[in-house]
């Protein structure tokens, strides 16, 4: 069985990393006469002193002085997870936007090549877990695309800058640099080679340390599980994460449909699931007007873009796909791009680029005057839920709008002049 190996071995910028500068013997005869990380020259005498006080909380959970010298030592904060890690984002990318570079034409082409080139070990995998090999190759592209950028960050450099610096979850950043220095203990992947994000997330498929400890695989039975380095054993990670989620095999991720005259927009709110059956009662027909294939499986309606743009009912697939990632527009894109993969049409309905969604900041504007005008949302916090819909849909009527209860910048403009 071929085994396809990717070298991830680059050199981390910014910081002096004893894991790359010594040999094996060399870290354990360094850690031997210097005990739990030797103060460096110029270090942050914040973070040393962190590192000194965080060696405990390491030693209890297993981790050795010679690991944890050969990981954190000579190491700084991270730059880049500090200025990451407490920007606000001030724009939100229309979903339309997301799509285009999400699923374009290079990333399908790509995925497609790597069907062939991946076949014999995709097949075993879909064999194994049960879940499609084009989700498998969708979710890899739409992480790496394709292991081509699988972040520049040294992984336990940034979870230790988190763990010291963040705001928030101080806890759960403390337990993922943990389970980063045992996965590096038990042999899966050098220091060196644990490259990932600005947050922590590792190798092909952008595991965070604690999932790839519940979900990653040993494709080839090698003893390592590594995601970093090993293809066939990310995309076996992947698809075993999917599979642990729920995922239905042999079952689509949801369609795209046609909504009828005077649809009742409110069933489009969260939680509002009918069998197929029941939506195509409902006057709900697939694009293109092919029947449902199974019509008790159980859907819920998502408007992405409100009334104007695609609609689709969304099975329980799309719900394991953003475990992966919490976002309708990710798991959307997944969704679209393992389609195009197996050579299916693109999206029939239009997307209505003039209805541009809020900012957060806009969206707390939009509920301030939605409650000042009487159409309670409840508190203004810059988040569209099921009040501030209700709130959007109410207004929508009265002012004779279709009440889709889409957050928009046309709807905001609207609610400003008075309209």
């Amino acid at each position: 069985m071929r085994k396809k190996v990717l070298s991830s071995a680059k050199a981390v910028r910014g910081s002096c990393r004893i894991g790359r500068l010594l040999t094996p013997l060399a870290v354990l005869a360094f850690a031997a006469l210097s005990g739990p990380l030797a103060a460096t020259a110029h270090a942050d005498a914040g973070f040393e002193r962190w590192k000194r006080q965080f060696w405990p909380t390491a030693h209890a959970s297993g981790v050795t002085s010679a690991t944890y010298n050969a990981a954190l030592g000579g190491i700084s904060p991270d730059p880049d997870t500090i200025r990451l890690m407490n920007k606000q984002a001030e724009f939100v990318k229309p979903v339309w936007e997301y799509l285009e570079s999400a699923v374009s034409e290079k990333r399908q082409e790509t995925g497609r090549q790597m069907l062939v080139e991946y076949g014999e070990e995709l097949a075993r995998i879909e064999r194994r877990f049960g879940v499609d090999r084009e989700v498998v190759l969708a979710i890899w592209g739409m992480e790496t695309n394709y292991g081509g950028f699988k972040g520049e960050h040294y992984v336990i450099r940034a979870l230790a800058t988190l763990a010291y610096a963040a705001p928030r979850r101080t806890s759960f950043w403390e337990q993922e640099l943990v389970t980063a220095l045992q996965i590096v203990q038990a042999g899966h992947v050098t220091p060196q080679s644990m490259e990932g994000s600005w947050a922590g997330a590792m190798g092909h498929t952008q595991f965070m340390p604690s999932s790839w400890r519940r979900y990653s695989a040993d494709y080839d039975g090698d003893g390592r599980h590594d995601i970093w380095t090993s293809v066939p054993d990310a995309l076996a990670s992947t698809a075993n994460y999917l599979k642990q989620h729920g995922w239905e095999h042999g079952k689509t991720w949801g369609y795209e449909i046609d909504l009828p005259r005077g649809f009742d927009f409110s069933l489009a709110d969260g939680d509002t699931t009918k069998t197929l059956g029941q939506w195509q009662k409902l006057g709900i027909r697939r694009t293109g007007g092919r029947a449902f294939p199974r019509p008790d499986d159980r859907a819920e309606l998502l408007l992405p873009a409100g009334a104007g743009g695609p609609a689709f009912l969304m099975l329980r697939n799309f719900f394991v796909i953003k475990r992966y990632n919490n976002a309708d527009a990710y798991a959307l894109a997944v969704g679209h791009l393992a389609d195009r993969i197996r050579g299916g049409d693109a999206f029939q309905a239009a997307w209505p680029r003039n209805a541009l969604p809020l900012s957060r900041e806009q969206t707390m504007t939009l509920q301030t005057l939605l409650n000042r005008k009487g159409f309670d949302v409840g508190k203004a916090d810059g988040l569209v839920g099921p009040a501030t819909k209700r709130g959007i849909r109410a207004y929508q009527r009265a002012a004779g709008l279709t009440p889709d209860g889409y957050a928009s910048v046309l709807l905001l403009q609207s609610i400003q002049s008075g309209s």
